[in-house]
């Protein structure tokens, strides 16, 4: 798959030089200056119906940002990066959210990128990066298997070692966007099954490589985000592996991290532009006249507030050591639960109309809330479902043991 916007995917335009703001130069004017460009580059309305087109105009976004200067908040410049400090990070998000402007297509900015930068080598990070945080190749992410999902050390998709390549045959499911994606960061078996995540690998597999089959998967909601990929004989250079041969659940818990620390900022932005926006479509509505929806939205403003406190933790954190840690984990909770919480208070609060989708006379807002609350339902699953969250922040984060035994 080829985007419209480059002639080859490996060899991409110089960014321009991105706004420095870490030698004393004011918050204020990073603010200014990114707010004033999303005024005049923004790209208008997203297509509608056709997800080929939308991807299209989110790859044409992201190659904007990149060609200006304002892609990859945390990345190094050398890769186009803004290379941002902290508060400058906390602003990108804040204004992005506001401008309402796309977010990238796939995940590989905020999961390959940075597992690319940390474990690749120099080959990789030169083939892989510019293209990828300018959307010249969009990235889906090939982790859970339909017996390996929050389970993911029993995954069974095999690699066998042949020549200067890995043949790869098994099934993934759940991988968003993959039907209109170029390459997959995948985790396979390179061990016996009983190796468990002693014996997985990280590869980097392109999409458009024989024996390949992608097939999306309809939604709740009537959309197709997620899809089941097939490998048979799938034949991957070892150039593209990540890391030493299984040697892959470090790197992958690695990615993890780093996307839960990247999305901490950009949801806390988002979920605040969306918390603003029902409270006022309340408000109009005539929904707050009753004292105990006021005190419930009160509440939920307060965690809305700490959602962002969370997020500034965690990247705050990466700047003190170089890694989300498992505290990482906390925020990739509460932001799950938030979601729910947010939809279902909107959907309460709203009343009858609120269940009507875009096609049914009367839909508040074109069916907005009720798409986006049947969506949530998966945030619990996705990337991680909170039970894993919970374990993990029980042993690594209080340090309880990994099995309880009650005694008599």
């Amino acid at each position: 798959m080829t985007s419209p916007h480059t002639e080859t995917a490996a060899v991409v335009a110089e960014p321009a030089a991105a706004p420095d703001t870490r030698d004393g130069a004011p918050v204020d004017a990073f603010r200014a200056r990114l707010r004033a460009f999303l005024s005049a580059e923004h790209p208008g309305r997203s297509p509608k119906g056709d997800r080929g087109a939308r991807t299209r105009w989110q790859q044409d976004w992201a190659a904007t940002l990149f060609d200006h200067g304002f892609a990859g908040p945390s990345w190094p410049r050398e890769y186009g990066g803004c290379d941002l400090g902290l508060d400058e990070q906390i602003v990108y998000y804040q204004e992005l959210a506001r401008a309402r402007v796309p977010g990238h297509p796939g995940n590989g900015p905020s999961i390959a990128g940075p597992t690319i930068l940390t474990f690749g080598t120099p080959a990789q990070r030169e083939r892989f990066l510019q293209p990828m945080l300018r959307a010249d190749e969009v990235w889906a992410q090939g982790f859970s298997e339909p017996e390996a999902g929050s389970d993911l050390p029993a995954l069974r998709t095999t690699a066998r070692l042949d020549g200067d390549a890995y043949v790869v045959n098994g099934q993934k499911v759940w991988s968003s966007n993959a039907d209109v994606a170029d390459w997959l960061f995948a985790l396979v078996r390179t061990g016996t099954q009983q190796s468990r995540s002693a014996g997985i690998t990280y590869l980097l597999i392109d999409l458009t490589t024989s024996g390949i089959t992608v097939r999306p998967i309809r939604d709740l909601s009537g959309g197709s985000h997620f899809c089941e990929i097939f490998f048979d004989d799938v034949r991957v250079p070892v150039d593209n592996r990540i890391g030493e041969q299984d040697g892959g659940w470090g790197v992958a818990r690695a990615s993890l991290g780093h996307e839960r620390a990247t999305r901490a900022l950009s949801q806390a932005a988002l979920f605040r532009r969306a918390w603003d926006e029902l409270v006022t479509l309340l408000q109009d509505r005539g929904a707050l006249a009753d004292e105990t929806a006021r005190d419930r939205v009160a509440a939920f403003e307060i965690r809305v507030r700490i959602m962002q406190l969370t997020a500034q933790r965690t990247i705050d954190q990466i700047r003190r050591t170089g890694e989300p840690g498992a505290a990482s984990s906390t925020s990739r909770l509460y932001q799950s639960l938030l979601e729910q919480g947010l939809y279902e208070l909107a959907m309460e609060l709203l009343g009858p109309d609120a269940v009507l989708l875009d096609a049914d006379s009367g839909a508040v807002q074109g069916g907005r809330w009720v798409r986006n609350y049947l969506r949530s339902r998966a945030a619990t699953i996705g990337t991680g479902t909170a039970e894993i969250q919970r374990n993990t922040i029980a042993e690594r984060v209080l340090g309880l043991p990994q099995i309880f035994t009650p005694t008599r």
